[in-house]
């Protein structure tokens, strides 16, 4: 029997349940360490400095490692770069990578693969000094794993419009297309031939998604 903590978790509910309200997530990316339904921020903390150096995001009291693989963590990079670039010239805020834990509902800590937030969102225009900052971003980036799954994602939408984000990019490289959300009914898909654009969020930026693809597939130069 799980180890009942967080109020979502009911007694005599299985490991089977647990994966199905968490997304259809493959049962890998549940750690039994803490017990599901025990875990708290500082494991999350704990996890990511321990030997493994895991990176979990925290769902109902349950550690759940992060979808990543290296290809999806350098296109985030990239997109970073991009956002920085376009940050420089226009001092809207700041933008954090995929190691960048937020607290965005309590219980709740989300890591979006690439995330903006604007100087309005940021006490005092800084960024908290502690490891998981309770920020919630104006927008959130997801970029598709092979261990993501379509009910993890809309769970994360939804959650991220529950807490205050204003605009969502889901990235998906495989299928080269993106679908943008400004709301859970407002939605669009953008092929690699069309621009990400900020719009209300990161006024004047603009990113065709294929030059995001093509800056990810560079190769060095042949000496």
């Amino acid at each position: 029997m799980l180890a009942i903590l967080d109020p979502a978790l009911k007694e005599k509910e299985t490991l089977a349940d647990l994966l199905k309200r968490l997304g259809d997530i493959p049962p890998e990316r549940i750690l039994l360490r803490p017990p599901p339904g025990t875990a708290k921020e500082k494991d999350v903390v704990a996890t990511r400095n321990g030997p493994r150096r895991q990176i979990c995001e925290l769902v109902e009291g349950v550690l759940v490692e992060k979808a990543m693989g290296t290809k999806e963590a350098f296109l985030a990079g990239v997109l970073l770069h991009y956002l920085w670039s376009f940050l420089d010239e226009n001092d809207l805020g700041i933008a954090l990578p995929g190691d960048g834990m937020l607290r965005i509902l309590p219980r709740l800590v989300r890591i979006p693969d690439v995330s903006f937030i604007s100087w309005d969102r940021l006490p005092e225009g800084q960024l908290p000094d502690r490891p998981i900052a309770k920020l919630v971003p104006d927008l959130a980036v997801e970029i598709l794993s092979k261990g993501n799954t379509p009910k993890e994602m809309t769970r994360k939408i939804q959650e991220y419009f529950k807490a205050g984000v204003r605009l969502v990019w889901v990235i998906d490289e495989k299928k080269q297309h993106a679908e943008v959300y400004w709301s859970l009914e407002n939605k669009k898909r953008i092929a690699k031939s069309q621009p990400l654009e900020g719009g209300d969020v990161l006024p004047g930026f603009r990113l065709v998604l294929g030059d995001l693809f093509a800056n990810a597939k560079r190769r060095s130069r042949k000496r």
